[in-house]
């Protein structure tokens, strides 16, 4: 079994949609390097950012 970390000392990303700073979370362990957005929600605003530019 791992060892427990302190939340302070969890990575930390910074999301491009609400600027908002997020940590790292067990269920991106595997994936931490491609995640980009904090939430659902942002990573569909994005989206759609990208979809209805003028």
């Amino acid at each position: 079994m791992g060892r427990m970390r302190k939340k302070a000392d969890l990575p930390e990303k910074t999301c491009p949609v609400c600027d908002r700073p997020f940590t790292w979370r067990k269920k991106w362990e595997k994936v931490w390097d491609e995640v980009k957005y904090c939430s659902d929600r942002c990573r569909r605003e994005a989206r759609t950012k990208v979809l209805h530019r003028p």
